[in-house]
């Protein structure tokens, strides 16, 4: 990021770095401040140890409010009180990529009554750069120190200079949200964003890990099912210990060594430990599962690829080529829509939504029902307002 005259550094909290809230009275009495002005939104933010740690659950929560303050809690010492679940449940919160905090903040049994995220927003008016910094530096000309976001968040005692860092996500939060909602309105999207953040805000968010081992970096290279199973059975014993000790998986065993191995199981224990790092060979473990893979009868190795509905879209040129001349008529179009709106695509329309919609028609309906069956797929009415109708003008006029 280069240097500009007009932006100003801002490398702590202009009030000073606040205490860590790790005793109930202290959070007791920012609630009671907080509560002399119900009317206002709370800016939210919390920080996670997931490159460290198996679980997703917040390790600091940062909230302020323009009456009350900021507070930093330590989650880890006291279960959030009643008191602090019902303040914040009765607020707007104002978050940066929303989707990233609210399972972990769901789990402390805090949840919002409306929602306003700043990435969203700056992604549905077109701005280039949708991260924290770059979006406060556009609106507020303020440029934040921004040097931790990938610690482990699970220490303790926290280092001052990474509690300054974790304040200063939520010190201008609401002066952001203000910006981006007059643009919002000078755009059009004001109703749009409502309804994106809504559906934010309401919906069920998945795991935050890949719950299966088909998701393993580098599994491409596993050409038979005995390799596969080989990493099948390694893959979950390496969850099982990964959960029982909350380490992040990969500090249990990288990707690239568990598939390294589960390539060579095949050819014995020898070939086995070759593949695998000094520190892990000649451990039974890993062996012990990748032999019980080995060793599964025919009927129960995996198969080369999951069956998956709908197929994956890579495939449709060679297999479905007329599904896949359907799909990149549709796609173009909602890309042209989405440039005439100046917004992403997958903001318009999210791309596997638009390919179950594609896979599933092979006619274009009316444009009425287009809009019915987008939104059965879950798309939002603003959404299926400015898609349906480019949708069906693709198919009508190609046909």
């Amino acid at each position: 990021m280069t240097d500009s005259p007009d932006v100003t550094d801002l490398r702590a909290p202009r009030d000073g770095l606040v205490p860590v809230i790790d005793r109930i009275q202290p959070l007791l009495a920012w609630c009671e401040a907080a509560d002399t002005a119900p009317e206002e939104p709370v800016s939210v933010d919390a920080e996670r140890a997931s490159s460290y740690r198996y679980s997703s659950r917040a390790y600091l929560v940062q909230l302020r409010t323009e009456s009350a303050g900021t507070a930093l809690v330590d989650p880890l010492a006291f279960t959030m009180p009643t008191t602090l679940q019902t303040l914040l449940g009765a607020r707007e919160w104002v978050l940066h990529a929303a989707g990233q905090d609210l399972p972990s903040l769901a789990e402390l049994g805090l949840r919002p009554a409306a929602l306003f995220d700043t990435e969203l927003a700056a992604r549905l008016l077109g701005m280039e750069r949708v991260g924290l910094g770059a979006v406060v530096e556009d609106t507020l000309r303020l440029r934040l120190a921004k040097e931790h976001s990938a610690a482990d968040w699970s220490r303790r005692p926290l280092p001052e200079g990474w509690l300054s860092y974790a304040a200063l996500d939520v010190e201008v939060l609401v002066e952001v949200r203000d910006v981006l909602l007059e643009r919002l309105h000078e755009a059009g999207k004001e109703d749009w964003a409502r309804q994106e953040f809504e559906h934010e805000r309401t919906k069920e968010h998945g795991p935050t890990r890949s719950s299966s081992w088909r998701g393993l970096h580098g599994l491409g290279a596993l050409r038979s099912a005995r390799q596969l199973a080989a990493a099948r059975e390694m893959w979950t014993r390496r969850d099982e210990i990964a959960g029982g000790e909350d380490l992040s998986p990969h500090r249990v065993i990288k990707d690239r060594d568990l598939v390294a191995a589960a390539k060579e199981a095949p050819r014995g224990r020898e070939a086995f430990d070759r593949a695998l790092p000094a520190k892990l060979r000649r451990k039974d473990v890993w062996w012990q599962a990748a032999r019980s893979g080995l060793e599964l009868p025919a009927a129960h190795l995996p198969e080369r690829s999951e069956r998956s509905y709908p197929p994956p879209h890579k495939l449709w040129s060679k297999k479905y080529p007329e599904v896949a001349e359907r799909y990149q008529l549709v796609r173009t179009a909602v890309g042209e829509r989405a440039e005439d709106l100046e917004m992403p695509a997958e903001n318009l329309l999210q791309p596997s939504l638009l390919r179950q919609w594609v896979w599933e028609h092979e006619q274009a309906p009316p444009e009425a029902e287009i809009g019915a069956q987008l939104a059965e797929l879950g798309a939002r009415p603003w959404q299926v307002e400015q898609s349906a109708p480019v949708i069906h003008r693709a198919l009508t006029e190609q046909g």
